[in-house]
């Protein structure tokens, strides 16, 4: 948590939210491709709509927020990746 409040009271906290959102946004879009909103959806749509409001936090400036959001995404996404592809491994794919 004192990371966080030095990081906004420095004034890095866009670039550390752009960094962690982007890295977010990416394992996203790979889960998608590997149909994770059909294979974990519960995990998919977690992600999806955290990333959503990192997004609206970070447009009011609020990074600290959107840091946590951003994180949380991105920890949903990979869970999904995970297990959409162990639903391919299950099916023989």
């Amino acid at each position: 948590m004192g990371v966080f409040s030095l990081v906004g009271a420095t004034g890095c906290g866009g670039s550390i939210y752009a960094i962690t959102s982007s890295s977010a946004s990416s394992k996203l879009e790979t889960a998608e491709a590997l149909g994770a909103e059909r294979y974990a959806p519960y995990e998919f749509w977690t992600a999806k709509e955290h990333l959503h409001k990192a997004m609206e936090e970070a447009s009011t400036a609020d990074y600290g927020d959107a840091i946590k959001f951003a994180n949380t995404a991105e920890e949903y996404a990979e869970k999904a990746i995970v297990l959409a592809k162990q639903a391919h491994e299950g099916s023989g794919r």
